[in-house]
């Protein structure tokens, strides 16, 4: 049984280990004549790579990524796409000392008990570097999205790290580069450089929650029962590693609201039917309403931190734990580009089944 492969039409593959000679993804299903080159697909990478500042992981790696099928004289074929990543900064060594251990909150143990074999080397598939095999798949949805949707624009963004929440009135999307968080509250951003910084020098880690949003998305996009928009993208947000949880719109907080708040009010507009609000995260039945989709999902604290831990060997011996090597004291910074490419997969996926189903034909309202 592979369980390696997300989407319907269009389908990733993602493959290679954390300390293996490289890591990569088979896309399929890419519409033909895309324009696409390496550099389409490389600041994608560059957003996510590690080491950048003293907020990530110290590992080096330029992420440069190789386009090895599907793409002739600059343009996808409609074959299968290729794309392999080296990897070139492993330091293997540093997990010598926990072959025959278990590092609580990592999934060492539950990969033992289903497999009975392990790479214990940073992980190996559960590490957070398969991420990067994802955000080269993003690319490459991105590049298709461009020509088949040019109004789309799809925003990732920190909105929380650990307790301290930005303040949306505050909020400035044009900020969201200029500081090593994407975060688009400039205040909460200094305030987090030196909360981050007290914890990573006490050997600790946070969680953080992140906020994807696609604005321009067409009305149509998603199908009932089992088909839904939103339980794609909640799929594919769960399925980034480290990730706990995932809401659409408002998400749990609708559950504090009444009918009376929730409904997100119509009326009549120039061009069409128009949103008073936007409560449902763009999202009706499964289907996308034309309003800005907005995804949230939670990523945990790092779990590998050299604060000891108590744990158990594979022979059942109890022992305390310190997991030594190059670690993020927030994971949830890199999982920014991941989890725009994931939503960028995800709505090119749904796009193409659209034109499959109905051709791109919609009711008329009006």
């Amino acid at each position: 049984m592979s369980l390696n492969t997300f989407g319907h039409l269009f389908r990733v593959t993602t493959w290679g280990e954390s300390h293996g000679p490289a890591i990569g993804c088979t896309v399929d299903g890419c519409p033909p004549g895309v324009p696409l080159t390496e550099a389409d697909i490389q600041p994608w990478l560059d957003k996510r790579k590690p080491g950048q500042n003293k907020f990530t992981t110290q590992r080096k790696e330029p992420d440069e990524v190789r386009i090895l099928s599907g793409v002739f004289e600059g343009r996808t074929t409609g074959t299968a796409i290729q794309l392999m990543i080296e990897n070139t900064d492993q330091r293997s060594k540093d997990y010598g000392d926990i072959a025959q251990a278990f590092r609580p909150g990592h999934a060492d143990i539950t990969y033992h008990q289903k497999y009975g074999h392990r790479d214990y080397r940073g992980g190996g598939r559960s590490s957070a570097r398969e991420t990067a095999a994802r955000v080269a798949a993003g690319g490459v949805a991105r590049a298709a999205l461009a020509a088949l949707m040019p109004g789309l624009q799809i925003t990732g963004y920190m909105v929380q790290m650990g307790p301290r929440a930005i303040d949306r009135s505050r909020v400035d999307l044009a900020t969201v580069e200029g500081n090593p968080f994407w975060c688009p509250d400039p205040v909460a951003a200094a305030d987090w450089a030196v909360y981050l910084d007290e914890l990573r020098l006490s050997h600790n880690s946070v969680g953080a929650v992140i906020e994807v949003i696609a604005q321009g998305v067409p009305p149509g996009l998603g199908a009932p029962l089992y088909g839904k928009l939103d339980s794609d993208l909640a799929a594919a947000m769960m399925s980034i590693n480290a990730v706990k949880a995932v809401e659409i719109g408002d998400g749990m907080a609708a559950a504090t609201l009444t009918g009376v708040d929730n409904a997100d009010e119509i009326r009549m507009g120039a061009n069409g039917p128009e949103f008073l609000s936007n409560h449902a995260g763009g999202i009706l039945g499964g289907i996308s309403t034309g309003q800005t989709v907005i995804c949230r999902f939670a990523v945990k604290p790092t779990s590998s931190i050299l604060t000891p831990r108590q744990t158990i060997n594979q022979r059942g011996q109890e022992i305390d734990l310190i997991t030594k090597g190059r670690h993020d004291p927030c994971v949830g910074i890199r999982a920014v580009p991941v989890g725009e490419a994931m939503m960028a997969c995800v709505l090119l996926d749904h796009l193409l089944l659209d034109r499959g189903q109905t051709g791109g034909v919609r009711g008329v309202v009006g």
